[in-house]
């Protein structure tokens, strides 16, 4: 795995941001995780001068301002943001939902897992994929990460 990370997480749901750092920190990843509560928050954070860009972007689909949609279209229109793996992180299970995040670019499409367990474990499988070599053969069957 990756050492060092530099990942975002933006979801409005305060639990669901302290769930997935105390993961990651569970995990024992070298990482950086940095939280934002909406869509406006996101594209600002990414936007600043100052902003050393995530490796990872977990990206929740309903918030507030702009949601994950929205800031998933401003992310592949931006040359400077298109290269982040952009992972949809949501409760909704919606076929529609993961049909539209990937063909709008996302790298994955991951349902909000119902244990800090299952959590951990797909964490962990997110972490050891090569997503500049998985960017070559993205493809709808290995879209939605499952365990």
């Amino acid at each position: 795995m990756q050492q060092n990370m530099n990942i975002v997480l933006a979801d409005d749901d305060e639990d669901d941001r302290d769930i997935l750092k105390e993961a990651f920190e569970e995990l024992n990843i070298h990482s950086e995780v940095h939280t934002v509560e909406d869509g406006v928050q996101l594209m600002n954070y990414l936007k600043a001068p100052e902003t050393q860009l995530p490796e990872i972007l977990f990206l929740d689909l309903n918030m507030p301002l702009k949601n994950g949609l929205e800031c998933l279209e401003d992310i592949r229109n931006n040359p400077a943001l298109k290269d982040i793996i952009v992972i949809i992180y949501s409760t909704s299970k919606s076929e529609e939902h993961v049909e539209e995040t990937f063909e709008k670019g996302a790298n994955a499409y991951l349902t909000k897992p119902n244990d800090f367990e299952t959590l951990k474990k797909v964490l962990t499988k997110i972490l050891k994929i090569d997503w500049r070599e998985q960017e070559a053969i993205l493809n709808r069957d290995t879209y939605l990460l499952r365990l």
